[in-house]
């Protein structure tokens, strides 16, 4: 990147399991993080949403911490700049916050670096850091992501032809993944995960073919965390046994939680956002769309004026 150059590095949120599908499916949503990234001296972060002060703003900020391990995993190292950041991720509400700053980090380190680096490159790093492939690949791919992490291999397939709203209820309370995660059992039956498995086999089968209706009638028979989670969740009972009645074929909880997203044809997403918000005043309902494409990476020539 040479001096009046700018980086704009744009990173969409998702969400992830859809109920029973658990750590291996993702929906990228159209909600953003956003570097703009330009040459300096030293590392300095500005962050130009409110809710990203909280975070630090020099080189120990998260994204630049991932950024330093990417480079230095290929025995490069990071240029200092100055970097904007701005989000509409909710953070820690379920929504890929964390998953975008990774996959953020990553594409940083891969254009500083000049890294070239495959999308499955950089999707299995990122699963790494993670832990999972769900959020990071959906943020990565965009669309419909399933895939499986066996240690080092990561395989992920993603899908970009489906159609459908999502509006997602937003507490504004947050919900820390360690959290979320301290309810679920340490074990499971073989029966159990036998069902648990088929349940989710035929809600991916059904997102695929259109089968909405099936899709739901799955994703509320999860039994890999809804149950437990339901106890830490109160609202997803309830907004469970509501949505259908406003338009929504399915509801589950995005992520570790506490937001919850239900899934509606095509253009229903603003009347069932604002029949939910008339309901649940207390939380922000967003209609949110499928975010086909992925991160995306460009650079930008800033154009100075005299005046």
């Amino acid at each position: 990147m040479s001096d009046g150059e700018m980086l704009i590095i744009k990173v969409p949120g998702s969400s992830a399991n859809l109920g029973p599908g658990f750590d291996s499916i993702g929906l990228a949503l159209d909600v953003y993080l956003t570097l703009e990234v330009e040459m300096a001296k030293e590392w300095e972060v500005v962050p130009l949403s409110e809710e990203l002060n909280v975070f630090p703003k020099d080189e120990t900020n998260y994204i630049l911490q991932i950024a330093k391990e990417t480079a230095e995993k290929y025995n490069r190292r990071l240029p200092a700049c100055r970097m904007k950041v701005k989000s509409d991720i909710p953070l820690a509400r379920g929504l890929g916050s964390s998953a975008a700053a990774i996959v953020a980090g990553i594409e940083l380190a891969n254009s500083l670096c000049k890294l070239h680096l495959t999308k499955q490159e950089k999707l299995e790093w990122a699963s790494k850091i993670e832990g999972h492939p769900d959020n990071v690949g959906a943020s990565l791919l965009g669309g419909l992501v399933v895939g499986c992490q066996l240690e080092d291999e990561v395989s992920v397939e993603s899908f970009h032809h489906l159609e459908m709203d999502i509006v997602a209820v937003i507490p504004r309370e947050e919900l820390l993944t360690k959290n979320s995660r301290g309810v679920l059992p340490k074990t499971f039956s073989y029966e159990n995960a036998v069902q648990a498995g088929a349940i989710g086999n035929v809600m991916i089968a059904a997102l695929l073919n259109g089968h909405y209706m099936q899709v739901g009638k799955m994703m509320k028979q999860d039994r890999y965390h809804h149950p437990y989670r339901k106890k830490i969740v109160p609202h997803l009972q309830v907004i469970e046994e509501l949505a259908s009645d406003f338009g929504a074929f399915g509801v589950a909880l995005s992520g570790a939680g506490p937001t919850v997203v239900c899934l509606t044809e095509k253009g229903a997403g603003i009347d069932l956002a604002k029949s939910l918000a008339d309901r649940f005043p207390e939380m922000e309902c967003r209609s949110l769309n499928i975010e086909q494409a992925g991160s995306s990476v460009y650079f930008t020539r800033q154009i100075c004026k005299n005046i």
